[in-house]
């Protein structure tokens, strides 16, 4: 232990805190424990467990505390701009690096690597964001657009501008994806016939979809997996008399 760990009172914790990260990372860390340790870096000689305790009561999650905006974690006490800077650089640097790590690869072949790629960054939105990943045809994402931000409504998500966007980009699949602030991921109504009609346009185009995931807390739901997208392929073709 050096000398400026022997001042700090809590320098004693401060290393057991180390010493658990170099031996088993993140997965033997609580939530607030990890709030507390990147805490640490910009508060060299000060115990920070309360504003750790304080900012995951504030934001209800460790997603939530590293999406929060700069302002909204300053407002605990104790939690001044370097220290919200940290927390705010963790989340931006997990989310590029999750995008860059899904560029050029067949990363999308399950619901599951879809909202594995996407749950850090969606599960603790306060509102719905609508998206459209757009692929080629080895599924290697060329593109992650955010189209709507807001309750889904029968004129909110335009299927002829993802259609536009999809022919720009030159995709030949695409994903939607969109989260429930609420938590639950099950389907609405609005959800199924907003999903159908853009498989449809989809359809006419000789573009694939995927998948529609929605995204929940700690969880998802995908019309794939449930056999919906193929539903509505079906749906199409009968009306259409496509075989």
């Amino acid at each position: 232990m050096d000398r400026e760990d022997w001042k700090d009172k809590g320098a004693g914790h401060r290393q057991r805190l180390r010493e658990k990260y170099l031996e088993g990372g993140l997965d033997r860390f609580s939530d607030e424990e990890i709030i507390e340790f990147l805490l640490t870096l910009g508060t060299p000689r000060r115990d920070v467990k309360p504003q750790a305790r304080e900012a995951l009561r504030k934001f209800g999650s460790l997603s939530g505390v590293l999406s929060a905006p700069l302002e909204k974690l300053m407002e605990i006490k104790g939690i001044g701009p370097k220290n919200a800077l940290y927390l705010n650089l963790v989340h931006q640097v997990a989310g590029r690096y999750l995008r860059d790590s899904a560029k050029g690869k067949s990363f999308f072949g399950s619901s599951r690597a879809v909202f594995d790629y996407l749950f850090h960054a969606m599960r603790d939105l306060k509102r719905e964001v609508f998206k459209v990943l757009l692929m080629n045809r080895k599924n290697e994402l060329l593109a992650d657009r955010d189209i709507f931000y807001g309750s889904l409504t029968g004129s909110a998500v335009y299927p002829r501008e993802i259609m536009l966007l999809a022919l720009e980009t030159k995709a030949a699949a695409l994903v939607f994806v969109h989260n429930h602030p609420s938590g639950d991921p099950a389907p609405s109504s609005e959800d199924k016939k907003l999903t159908r009609d853009l498989i449809w346009s989809a359809r006419l185009l000789s573009i694939q979809v995927l998948d529609h995931v929605i995204i929940g807390h700690n969880t998802y739901y995908s019309f794939a997996d449930e056999g919906l997208i193929k539903d509505y392929i079906r749906q199409f073709d009968k009306k259409f008399s496509i075989l």
